[in-house]
């Protein structure tokens, strides 16, 4: 069974930076491709950003081009969402999702396991 754990939100200034991270067990890492994917009370979640198993391909949502970072690292079974330059409409909680296969990358439908979220404040 797929777990995954978030951390590393918090509340920042607008400008400020946040780095989230999100580990991964239960089964090997390097076969799930990952998002992270946001969502505030009543509305829809929103894709973020994914990154495929071997790391080569990313994807961003055109909100945080620029701004945040995707990576991996696969001898830690963790994925990281380095976010600079943030937003108040940044706030949200943030999850963490995983998947096997690579197609379609930016649809959280089409992701099988998440985390629990980690919430992420933006004040003006």
């Amino acid at each position: 069974q797929v777990q995954l754990v978030e951390s590393g939100g918090g509340l920042v200034q607008a400008g400020g930076s946040l780095k989230l991270s999100c580990e991964l067990s239960g089964r090997t890492f390097s076969n799930y491709a990952m998002a992270w994917v946001r969502q505030n009370p009543g509305k829809e979640r929103e894709f973020v950003a994914a990154i495929s198993q071997s790391g080569g391909i990313t994807s961003y949502a055109d909100s945080v081009k620029g701004r945040f970072t995707i990576s991996r690292d696969n001898a830690r079974n963790t994925i990281y969402l380095q976010m600079n330059s943030l937003k108040p409409e940044d706030t949200a909680v943030y999850y963490c999702a995983a998947r096997l296969g690579a197609r379609g990358l930016p649809d959280p439908a089409r992701y099988d396991y998440w985390g629990q979220g980690t919430p992420v404040t933006v004040s003006s």
